[in-house]
């Protein structure tokens, strides 16, 4: 549930050179706050090494935007694309390890990417220093889920020019979703490319590992894939940490346009409460709906200066991407503070500082735009379940979202999910779930509806912060600390209380002093 024209209008893993050893795995007892430790330590100097059948070899994963690279193991992974099918088209999985920073427990944690079409290899780099604490004495997996990054993506340059232009046109939508599928069709089955092949392939990766534990850490759709784990492989999880959690029981898009209008009020009231800002903005909410109106009324056509390539682009500002921009800027809070002054200024007719923001928005969800492995999931496990909302008109957002999936879903094949995908999850299993207060896509709520139906799970919200909140303060501590004791309930979280809005910015100097 990150950005793209679908997601933002619907969204939010021993022997070495020396020989190899067969590691084999051993019951850790349910309940139990310690993991045994050895059989999965990777020898000192070792240029290669086996875990259970997977032969991994030292490798360098690229950092987007940049030189640098991240050291790494990697080892071949094929999954077969329809497991139904005998001698069907097999898919050649990115797989890579990143090792613990000191002697590592026989449970890994793996890290579940968002979207649906982000890379968890590509992602790391984002999500590193919030598991720092807890991949101390544990490695960390990293599976491109089938259909991202360099696991056969389903990449269409159709539809990624499409999110491009901003423009929300239907038909043009349509036009671009046929193209993708003719494009992505000539290597791929996209009916195989859901939560649940996902699933199934972690499960086939444990397997190949030697069925070790897993610590599942799942951010925003990567909790979705979680959850979902958890219900078909209970016996693999050892815990779960939900970072920005979507319910089973949630039809991806059915409440974007009411989280935001609510997260974008949250965030006003801030701004209310702070003498400057309610001077500066009596009333942020109405100056946006009338922005909207304005734009409905006559959309106008922006030239405004790259911030990151410096170069210049003209594109169309109408009122759905209006919605658009402004749900992007509210994914954090340091863009979020800049939503009342680049709305006054596009009303007094300055749009390059709302739009001029693009570049910066998109860094680092780049694959996300022309990502049909979005449809891939969207299609099969929610479509059918959204319907328009005529409470929903009024809102920024309205029901384009609904509409653009219907229209995308009726020509994109769909897979299959199971009968009790939607039922809420039942487990004892240690679970720990954190919130954003004003997140715009998976608020508050959805967090305790979670934990209502666990036994032992615990709900952390962070106060005045958006999506996607692990690496905030000291969240970083905090789940190393549970993923040590496996204890939620026994975590001292006074420390997240430190944690607050960004003041607004009154002005381009900033906020007030």
């Amino acid at each position: 549930m990150k950005r793209s024209h679908l997601v933002v209008l619907a969204g939010l893993l021993a022997a070495g050179a020396y020989g190899y050893a067969r590691m084999q795995a051993k019951p850790v007892a349910s309940g139990s706050a310690e993991s045994s430790r050895g059989r999965f330590s990777i020898p000192a100097n070792a240029a290669a090494f086996r875990f259970g059948t997977l032969d991994f070899s030292a490798c360098e994963l690229a950092r987007k935007h940049s030189a640098a690279t991240t050291e790494a193991w990697c080892a071949p992974f094929k999954v077969a694309e329809n497991r139904a099918l005998t001698g069907g088209r097999t898919l050649d999985l990115k797989l890579a390890l990143i090792k613990s920073s000191q002697a590592a427990d026989d449970d890994f944690i793996v890290f579940l990417a968002g979207g649906p079409g982000q890379s968890a290899i590509e992602s790391w780099p984002q999500i590193a220093a919030a598991l720092a604490p807890a991949r101390k004495h544990r490695h960390v997996l990293l599976l491109d889920q089938r259909g991202t990054g360099a696991s056969n993506a389903l990449q269409c340059a159709a539809m990624a020019e499409q999110d491009e232009t901003l423009d929300f046109d239907i038909v043009r939508i349509e036009s671009a979703t046929r193209t993708c599928l003719a494009e992505v069709g000539k290597h791929a089955d996209p009916r195989y490319y859901t939560t649940t092949d996902a699933v199934e392939d972690l499960e086939a990766l444990r397997q190949a590992l030697g069925a070790p534990k897993f610590d599942l850490v799942g951010v925003s759709y990567g909790t979705r894939v979680a959850q979902q784990y958890l219900k078909r492989h209970p016996e693999g999880v050892r815990s779960l940490v939900l970072d920005s959690v979507a319910p089973n029981e949630l039809a991806l898009g059915g409440e974007f346009a009411r989280n935001l209008d609510e997260a974008l009020k949250a965030q006003f009231a801030y701004c209310a409460k702070n003498p400057a800002c309610a001077k500066a903005f009596p009333d942020p909410y109405a100056n946006l709906i009338r922005l909207r109106d304005s734009l409905r009324e006559r959309p106008r056509q922006v030239s405004f200066p790259d911030p990151v390539d410096f170069t210049t682009h003209n594109k169309r500002l109408d009122a759905y991407a209006l919605a658009g921009l402004v749900r992007m800027f509210a994914y954090a809070p340091e863009t979020a503070a800049l939503i009342p002054q680049a709305v006054a200024q596009s009303l007094a007719g300055n749009d390059a500082p709302l739009m001029g923001q693009l570049g910066i928005l998109n860094q680092g969800i780049e694959e996300l735009a022309g990502s049909g492995m979005q449809l891939s999931v969207i299609c099969a496990e929610d479509a059918d379940r959204l319907s328009a909302d005529p409470a929903a008109d009024q809102t920024l957002l309205g029901n384009l979202m609904v509409e653009v999936v219907k229209a995308q879903c009726a020509i994109w094949p769909q897979g299959s999910r199971p009968a009790d995908f939607n039922e809420p999850g039942k487990s004892d299993t240690p679970i720990l779930v954190l919130s954003g207060e004003l997140d715009p896509v998976t608020p508050p709520r959805y967090g305790e509806q979670v934990v209502a139906t666990l036994a032992n799970a615990r709900l952390i919200v962070a106060r005045g912060q958006g999506h996607n909140v692990i690496g905030r303060g000291c969240l970083p501590k905090l789940v190393g600390e549970f993923l040590d004791t496996r204890a939620p309930k026994a975590l001292d979280t006074r420390c997240v209380d430190e944690l607050g809005p960004i003041p607004h910015f009154i002005d381009f100097n900033g906020a007030a002093p």
